[in-house]
């Protein structure tokens, strides 16, 4: 069985070089969900080793209908780190992707820490802020395709994120199951979804995750950011291009390729 230092290895090398590798279970069936975890751990550790500061988490495989798709009944997580934050209106450089895709979020900016077990009560209690975001995800896997181990190894396909350019205390919200995203690609409306789409309420994926967290000993701190998963699918980002984010609420996201 392939060890968690190799799989990180290959895939921090296919960052740096930008090129994509084939997913380690075609050659590897064996690889599990605790080595995948350690791999990531691993993968991530060489950020901070490089001076980038941890920032929180990011969520995946939140939908059923994503659920479905990969054969799995639970989400995912990746870890975030002060690089992958991409400023407000600042482009994306698709000479730093290998072929990156984006997606709507809805984030939590945690004012206390969050111990399991959590409820969509405890995790809105110990919120400062939700955002609109956007997840820029870049998979280092050749064609996009992964299976869950493969994927949770990658740090969950993460890439890049932008917090959109408004702030809100859950109580000034609509029901964050309600809140609405309207997505267009070259001004044209391509899709739309509300937060129930993320676990019937973003709040919940947050939960799963404080729980997730518990049992590898770890905690959800305040001052940490979450991302808690997709609220639309994933559209590429090519150069040119353009992907527009609405948020109900929550202003707007322009992402650009260049």
């Amino acid at each position: 069985m392939i060890d968690a230092q190799a799989v990180a290895n290959d895939l921090i090398a296919a960052e740096r070089e930008r090129k994509t590798i084939p997913q380690f279970s075609d050659h590897h069936p064996d690889l599990d969900l605790d080595t995948a975890y350690e791999a990531q751990r691993l993968f991530v550790a060489s950020k901070l080793a490089d001076g980038e500061r941890f920032v929180g988490y990011k969520l995946g495989l939140t939908s059923r209908n994503k659920q479905q798709a990969m054969g799995v009944d639970a989400p995912l997580f990746g870890r975030v780190t002060s690089g992958m934050l991409a400023p407000y209106g600042e482009p994306v450089r698709l000479d730093s992707f290998i072929h990156p895709r984006v997606e709507s979020e809805i984030a939590f900016l945690l004012a206390r820490d969050v111990p399991a077990p959590a409820t969509v009560t405890s995790v809105l209690a110990a919120t400062e802020a939700v955002f609109g975001a956007v997840d820029v995800l870049d998979s280092r896997y050749e064609g996009f395709r992964f299976t869950l181990e493969d994927v949770v190894a990658d740090n969950a396909s993460a890439g890049a994120f932008y917090l959109g350019p408004v702030a809100r205390r859950p109580a000034e919200l609509v029901d964050l199951r309600l809140l609405g995203c309207v997505v267009r690609v070259d001004g044209e409306v391509v899709m739309t979804a509300a937060g129930a789409a993320v676990m019937g309420h973003p709040a919940a994926s947050v939960a799963w995750l404080a729980g997730r967290l518990a049992l590898q000993g770890e905690q959800l701190k305040a001052g940490q950011l979450v991302f808690s998963g997709g609220v639309t699918a994933p559209v590429p980002v090519v150069a040119g291009g353009s992907v527009t984010f609405e948020f109900d609420g929550l202003g707007v996201i322009e992402v650009q390729g260049t």
